[in-house]
């Protein structure tokens, strides 16, 4: 009997995965994050989620991370709320000059 193995994947390979396909998540509660582009809607991330209209926030306004959930999705309070957003919609927001 002949029994192949597979090859187990090499430490660098492990490392050019994205941080999410590693178990990672893509943001820490507290960072700074802005949307890549704005979403058709926008879901609340009350205990009971309601849909709200997109433009309550504008694609350069900085929000944070405020809870990190399953399936990829972060709680992100902007400043007229709120909201669940996946980590593919947002992008680290660009530090502000230091003085």
């Amino acid at each position: 009997m002949s029994s192949t193995a597979s090859p187990e994947p090499s430490a660098a390979a492990e490392n050019s995965l994205p941080s999410e396909a590693q178990g990672q998540p893509a943001f820490a509660v507290g960072e700074q994050v802005q949307l890549v582009q704005r979403p058709p809607y926008l879901k609340s991330a009350d205990p009971m989620p309601m849909l709200r209209p997109p433009d309550l926030i504008d694609e350069r306004e900085a929000g944070v991370v405020v809870e990190l959930r399953a399936l990829e999705q972060c709680a992100v309070r902007f400043r007229r709320g709120t909201f669940l957003l996946t980590a593919r919609q947002l992008r680290q927001a660009p530090l502000p000059p230091q003085v």
